[in-house]
């Protein structure tokens, strides 16, 4: 979700650069040169040249060109430098140093959108939403993302201070973060009930796929053959790899859409179907989110959802609902650009709207809601993408208020040793609703016990097919 996260790689573009001596202009023609443009920029850069009070290299004032040309696109276009490019390589192999979270631009700052299991910023209780104001006492407005990573980085042991301001909260947060080596387990598991599996997917990875349908087997055999039905934990997942998302949604299901996008060339033009097995063998599946569920996390929720296949538990995701695709550059390099927005198999972008839960837990104060809607969304961003609203209206089909005093960490972020029931209330309440047992549900301002029912997937040989709302 944020410029460290490769969604799909597509293959190098060829750009052909014209002579400005003999040009050939079409008015009408999209691929028209802008020659007045072309001018301004070279009267611009001879002036730097010759005016600026210090002396700059054309490499410096080219290169940052390139970086605010893509920057004027959208939140997840970026130029990355042979340096940047080799980082994220090193992300998506799941191992880094650092202090393990997710962040991205906001109006000149740095939203967190989520702290990463099990690292030095989880551990420490960053959470989703935080805004970063000062690296190291350096204040980060105008920093730019990929300064304020490489400050965050250092060596395993080092030490970083941060300074952070958190929602309906005006005193900063100082918190110093001892720095490690980010290996990230983008996959746990374990029994949380007897015959009920649990299921933790952290980000994806190249290799997620794979340890997704391992994780189920392993649980399964667990059960002794009798896996009853699983929670997949999505919640504060940022995204990553594209496949990944797709082999993890193809694990519950036997056919059917998962995913299809949309650009302007036919090769961003993709579907991709599920072909089985589903490793679960049919079993009730629940899937939580919250709004740090972004990106390839969300394309598994849809799948589900839409298919079908899974009740979706929590609160509105995220909403990044566009590919990028990452084109290596002849300096070493890359050009990560997005190229078309991905839909659900019943049709909706999720791009600046997120998918909805069909159960919502929603905070039972008015502060707590307060914060809850305070949290950073992609509609948000600066220069955010705007998508078709066709799937807008959709609602939740019940509303669970979580306890006055809520002991859930939910919304903030799932536990970094293992789930835990006595304190998530929103993993009780989905086990509660696995195990078929009636839930007390917000009906018309009147709290009244119901059992929810679970969705209907239709074997693919059946006549019609059912939809999750």
């Amino acid at each position: 979700m944020t410029s460290r996260i490769l969604q799909i790689c597509l293959p190098l573009v060829a750009i052909t650069v014209f002579s400005l001596a003999s040009p050939v202009v079409h008015a009408d023609s999209e691929s028209a040169i802008p020659l007045k443009e072309i001018q301004t920029f070279s009267q611009v850069f001879s002036l730097i040249k010759s005016d600026y009070v210090d002396p700059s290299s054309d490499n410096t004032l080219m290169q940052g060109a390139i970086a605010g040309m893509v920057h004027a696109l959208d939140p997840h276009s970026a130029y990355l430098t042979p340096k940047e490019w080799k980082q994220m390589q090193v992300f998506t192999d799941g191992r880094f140093g650092g202090v393990g979270i997710e962040i991205t631009p906001d109006h000149g700052l740095l939203r967190v959108v989520t702290p990463i299991d099990g690292t030095p910023a989880a551990q420490a209780g960053i959470h989703a939403g935080d805004l970063i104001i000062k690296i190291n006492g350096e204040a980060v407005e105008g920093l730019g993302l990929e300064k304020a990573i490489d400050k965050m980085r250092g060596k395993p042991g080092s030490t970083v201070r941060l300074t952070l301001l958190r929602p309906h909260n005006s005193v900063p947060l100082q918190l110093t973060l001892t720095r490690a080596i980010i290996k990230v387990q983008s996959v746990r598991y374990q029994m949380i009930a007897p015959d009920y599996g649990y299921l933790r997917v952290s980000q994806f990875q190249d290799n997620t796929g794979n340890a997704v349908q391992a994780a189920v087997k392993q649980l399964e055999s667990d059960a002794n053959g009798k896996l009853k039905g699983l929670i997949l934990d999505l919640r504060n997942n940022p995204g990553g790899v594209l496949q990944a998302g797709v082999e993890t949604a193809d694990t519950f299901l036997t056919h059917g859409l998962i995913v299809y996008t949309k650009g302007r060339t036919a090769e961003s033009e993709m579907r991709f179907r599920a072909h089985g097995p589903d490793l679960l063998h049919g079993a009730p599946l629940v899937v939580l989110i919250n709004g740090g569920t972004a990106s390839a996390a969300e394309i598994v929720t849809g799948a589900l959802k839409d298919d079908a296949r899974a009740l979706v538990v929590g609160s509105r995701s995220f909403g990044k609902g566009s590919v990028q695709s990452v084109i290596p550059l002849d300096n070493g390099g890359a050009l990560k650009l997005t190229t078309a927005l991905y839909y659900t198999p019943a049709g909706c972008s999720i791009q600046g709207q997120g998918i909805v839960p069909n159960v919502a837990i929603v905070p039972h104060s008015s502060e707590e809601q307060q914060i809850d809607s305070a949290l950073l969304k992609e509609a948000e961003l600066p220069g955010v993408l705007k998508a078709a609203d066709t799937c807008q209206k959709i609602q939740p089909q019940y509303r669970i208020l979580e306890p006055a005093a809520p002991v859930s960490n939910g919304k903030g972020g799932t536990p970094t040793e293992g789930p835990n029931l006595a304190t998530d209330f929103v993993l009780r309440k989905a086990l509660e609703i696995l195990e078929g047992n009636p839930v007390e549900i917000d009906k018309n301002g009147k709290t009244v016990k119901t059992t929810i029912p679970f969705p209907v997937y239709r074997d693919k040989n059946a006549a019609g097919t059912v939809k999750a709302a």
